[in-house]
């Protein structure tokens, strides 16, 4: 009996918090989050139901589902260090292997009216500090411009062959809306730009310090080689 009472509750609750958001047109992202909370606090270990709002598809559909606080307790991340990315050619980088070592991150394009001095830079930085802890990470973006079309295959060899780049090039991504890459939305939330934190343009660059932790950023007309003084100091060069 104090079952099917506690199960009677549970049900004309779950419709009244139902009928609240939908009548307030909230999105179902908003239903999901509330419904959870509510279900979490309610007496029963244990939840299978789907609900389904018109127009849209289940917005909670998991038999046997356990509020047990994994999901609320996966950690943020903290650093760079914290993520894995694809290189070029599809195998998964566990970012810290770069644990350190001082970091450039941009995101680079291989028709832009910057690539030429961009890369050129970026090579001479690198080969003059590479030795001393500096390491490059491009990542290829055809948001801007669609200035970065080719294949992965294709960005590296004109990376590679027209510009001597030893350092690594990963994956082409997203910098920017709902699919950037989860490396870079940590970065931009990190270091937000002077106009907002979206990345503008080819060739923004970010300066992560040996720990991970982004300490700087430069716009996309900021040349490598005035970085410098900056680089030498994260690597504790005089």
């Amino acid at each position: 009996m104090l079952r099917s009472s506690i199960t009677g509750r549970l049900r004309l609750s779950v419709a009244s918090v139902s009928a609240s958001l939908i009548s307030k047109k909230q999105s179902s992202f908003y239903f999901d989050q509330t419904l959870l909370g509510f279900l979490h606090n309610s007496p029963l270990p244990f939840v299978s139901r789907s609900i389904t709002l018109r127009n849209s598809g289940p917005v909670l559909c998991s038999p046997s589902l356990r509020f047990d606080h994994t999901m609320a307790n996966q950690s943020e991340p903290k650093s760079v260090h914290d993520f894995t990315v694809k290189d070029a050619r599809g195998n998964d980088v566990d970012l810290s292997i770069y644990k350190g070592k001082v970091l450039v991150i941009v995101n680079v394009a291989s028709q832009c009216g910057l690539t030429n001095s961009n890369y050129t830079e970026l090579t001479q930085l690198y080969h003059k500090y590479k030795d001393q802890g500096l390491e490059i990470l491009a990542f290829p973006c055809n948001q801007f411009g669609s200035q970065e079309p080719g294949t992965n295959e294709e960005i590296l060899e004109f990376a590679c062959t027209r510009f001597k780049a030893e350092y690594p090039i990963f994956d082409k991504v997203d910098v920017n809306g709902n699919n950037a890459a989860p490396l870079y939305k940590f970065l931009k939330s990190s270091k937000g730009g002077t106009f907002g934190d979206g990345i503008k343009w080819n060739f923004s660059k970010f300066l992560v310090d040996k720990d991970g932790n982004v300490v700087d950023r430069y716009a996309p007309t900021t040349s490598p080689l005035s970085m410098e003084k900056d680089v030498k100091k994260l690597l504790g060069i005089a």
